[in-house]
């Protein structure tokens, strides 16, 4: 029997989108459980996964045993990688 390619990569695509969807919403909720954020206000401002995982970065360096300069020293050296989320939860807190 022939395979019907359009319909295996439509399969695929869509058991693609489920698993994200099932990933992002156990990433919101790891997120939610040590913010005052909501899963769904998580999901919102970060819809992205990655961005997600900057967030938990930028929370652990920030939480983490140490002192203030340590801590803003490695946050200026990643500010790259952390502005869009400093910008998007200055915008939250504003």
């Amino acid at each position: 029997m022939p395979i019907n390619w359009d319909k295996f990569q439509n399969d695929i695509d869509g058991l693609a989108d489920e698993a994200g969807e099932r990933t992002d919403a156990k990433l919101a909720s790891r997120i939610s459980s040590v913010t005052r954020l909501t899963d769904d206000e998580v999901k919102k401002l970060f819809p992205d996964p990655a961005d997600v995982k900057k967030l938990a970065e930028l929370m652990e360096i920030v939480k983490k045993a140490g002192d203030r300069n340590e801590k803003i020293n490695k946050i200026v050296a990643n500010i790259e990688e952390f502005g869009g989320i400093v910008v998007t939860l200055l915008g939250k807190l504003a």
